[in-house]
């Protein structure tokens, strides 16, 4: 290896003061030399900053206010000089070559904005929980012309961890909204990437994904409210800064806004971005999005 690409390693942590050191040890114990670990702490109110202090001059530390998780993106991003960037969930854990590989992907797919590879789960303890083996190799990808002229995404890209970008790509796409009735992270970071650039898909398990009952999002018993609000403010988010992506947008939206009425009509208040959203498209488009989410509604097993 030449060492010659910058990696940024962006740590995105807010009250995981449990697994933080983990996530830390586990950044900066890689293989590859050349690279940076940014520590983002979304105002935290355990004792995750004294933890982020012990470290010192070892990483980048960026304290803020809480803002979410597309606040905590675009800060670490802002802060960080690297020509890769990686992102890590506070309570995951990398392997130590995660850098090396990822670099070398890059090195050698010169047009690939994106490198995305699957995680294993593990428990709090760091036990595998499930052993997930997926077939489909590691290659080039390129989705672009399946979203832009189909809308449609043959493709299931990973949670944060194990989510990788040139940094030419990510300047097209951060920073994202951070409106505090706005619910955006790594489903517009995944989208965005897969939309704009050609990437690579490396099936190897990179990266270790805790599963626990402080999860922010897999053990919440409002999932499916959770995920119409992030669907739809993804599709709106997308729709006004790429307007070329509708098809892909409209069917996004259309999602989120069946799951909504199925799993979260009156729990959360989405009203505001559902009328924005409708009041951009065209007539056609707005019956076009309200059959596909009325279909949904009832046949949610069949798409």
């Amino acid at each position: 290896m030449s060492n010659s690409l910058s990696v940024s390693i962006i740590i995105n942590n807010y009250n995981y003061g449990q697994f933080l050191s983990d996530a830390i040890n586990s950044a900066l114990n890689q293989t590859y030399s050349n690279f940076e670990v940014v520590v983002v702490d979304d105002g935290s109110t355990d004792h995750s900053r004294d933890i982020i202090a012990s470290y010192k001059d070892e990483i980048v530390p960026v304290l803020k206010e809480n803002g979410g998780q597309a606040s905590a993106f675009n800060a670490g991003f802002a802060a960080s000089k690297g020509d890769i960037i990686c992102f890590l969930d506070a309570d995951d854990i990398f392997i130590p070559e995660k850098a090396e590989e990822i670099a070398k992907i890059f090195e050698r797919h010169l047009e690939s904005g994106w490198c995305f590879h699957p995680l294993r789960l593990v428990d709090e303890n760091v036990k595998t929980l499930l052993e997930i083996n997926i077939k489909d190799p590691s290659r080039e990808c390129d989705f672009r012309s399946h979203i832009k002229d189909k809308g449609k995404l043959p493709f299931s890209a990973p949670a944060t961890s194990g989510l990788c970008f040139r940094r030419s790509l990510l300047e097209q796409i951060l920073p994202m909204s951070e409106a505090k009735d706005v619910s955006l992270g790594d489903h517009y970071l995944k989208f965005t990437a897969l939309a704009l650039s050609k990437g690579f898909f490396l099936n190897q398990k990179l990266a270790l994904q805790r599963l626990h009952n402080t999860n922010a999002y897999t053990q919440r018993t409002d999932k499916q409210q959770l995920k119409a609000r992030i669907l739809m403010f993804t599709a709106y988010a997308m729709r006004m800064k790429f307007p070329s992506l509708t098809k892909f947008t409209n069917k996004i939206f259309a999602r989120g806004m069946s799951t909504y009425w199925r799993d979260g009509n009156g729990a959360v208040d989405l009203k505001d971005v559902l009328h924005k959203y409708l009041t951009s498209v065209s007539p056609f488009e707005k019956f076009e999005i309200q059959s596909r989410a009325f279909y949904r509604y009832f046949f949610p097993e069949e798409l």
